[in-house]
């Protein structure tokens, strides 16, 4: 039987602090209940399928008998991260998170990706704002032709450059060999970004579409690599694939922006007859929940609602939709981290989950569970299947 499971994370869409939200400074944050009610959005589609069953939210009420079962999950991996959130939606858990570098990266690295880049120096190295940094550094940078080296709250080893001086294809280069050389070992941070950007002073602008990402190989089995194997089609859409290092899919599209991510995944819908789809939408956490705006995350959250009926209309009989997040990232509270939260999960039909309330799931490996189980091949990960069987 042909079957169709499409996976998508809304970035960065937490629902509520963890019990150990303490522990990773957490404790209080709730990135969906925060955002909807304080901008006081009402989401009537997203409420269609229970979003307000699953937590209190004044502008979105319960409903009696929701198009989607409802519940939420537990990250039972160490970390708080897009790589570690993904990764255990295939199936894969961490004990020990990805390092992060608050105060910045040891001598012995910047020392190593000197060797690489050919440069006395580097400039930031320092958690900081994407766009802020290059605001910051971006004349010296120009001057002393000394890359911008920084991070951020997650585990990643960020390079950003001006095209004027270092080559999109030079500054991949760069990346590529500190990934294989330097970022490794006790320094195999979860993923060395390259973040070229172009403009003039007071107006530097990051050229998001030639941003490249290289990810630590995921440890198998790992969901998409799995089905692969076993010769079901599989497709990322936006930066999945990134996340698991290029490898697991049979085809991708990459994507700049939510509007994008909803576009390829309603071509999908109409030319992806079989398969397993894996789809980011990464505004809320990348342009809004890092930047502290609740009112812009709110209207990401309304754009994804209006695409919701268009989205159901080409859904097929026996297609399954696992709709979650991989992350908090309350953008209500201090900081720009991601923040330590449960995720909401909706599958959408209802009928295809064993209950119309789900509860808390322990891991989100039941989501890999779930889709081996729709696909009907056994299941080599430690998670529980929340899907009926028919």
């Amino acid at each position: 039987m042909k079957r169709r499971v499409f996976l998508v994370v809304v970035d960065g869409l937490g629902c509520g602090s963890q019990e150990d939200s303490h522990r990773y400074g957490d404790d209080g944050c709730n990135t969906m209940g925060h955002v909807v009610n304080r901008v006081g959005i009402r989401l009537p589609n997203w409420r269609r399928w229970g979003m307000g069953n699953i937590i209190p939210l004044d502008p979105v009420p319960p409903v009696a008998d929701p198009a989607a079962a409802f519940g939420k999950m537990r990250e039972a991996s160490a970390g708080k991260d897009s790589t570690t959130g993904h990764w255990e939606l295939a199936g894969i858990t961490l004990d020990t998170p990805f390092p992060t570098y608050p105060n910045g990266f040891p001598e012995s690295v910047l020392t190593a990706f000197r060797g690489i880049t050919g440069r006395a120096g580097e400039l930031a190295n320092a958690a900081w704002s994407g766009t802020a940094v290059i605001d910051t550094f971006g004349d010296e940078h120009l001057r002393t032709g000394f890359p911008i080296v920084y991070t951020s709250a997650d585990s990643v080893f960020q390079v950003a450059a001006h095209t004027d001086l270092v080559p999109v294809e030079t500054l991949h280069a760069w990346c590529e060999a500190a990934r294989r050389s330097v970022l490794v070992g006790e320094h195999a941070v979860g993923r060395v970004i390259a973040r070229p950007f172009t403009g003039v002073s007071g107006a530097y602008t990051r050229l998001n579409d030639h941003r490249k990402d290289f990810s630590l190989l995921p440890p198998e089995p790992h969901l998409p690599g799995y089905l692969k194997a076993l010769g079901i089609p599989t497709l990322s859409i936006g930066k999945v694939i990134d996340l698991f290092g290029g490898v697991g899919f049979t085809h991708y599209r990459k994507t700049r922006n939510n509007a994008e991510g909803i576009a390829q995944w309603l071509n999908a819908l109409s030319g992806f007859e079989h398969g397993f789809v894996f789809i980011n939408l990464i505004d809320t956490d990348q342009l809004f929940g890092h930047r502290n705006d609740p009112d812009g995350y709110a209207g990401s959250l309304e754009e994804f609602d209006r695409a919701l009926p268009a989205i159901e209309a080409k859904l097929n009989e026996g297609d399954i939709v696992i709709l979650t997040g991989d992350h908090g990232n309350d953008p209500t509270t201090p900081g720009s981290d991601h923040t330590r939260e449960f995720v909401p999960l909706w599958v959408w039909p209802a009928k295809a989950a064993t209950a119309t309330e789900l509860g808390i799931r322990t891991s989100f490996r039941d989501v890999a569970a779930s889709v081996c189980a729709a696909f009907g091949v056994p299941v080599p990960f430690r998670g529980t299947s929340f899907l009926s069987g028919d």
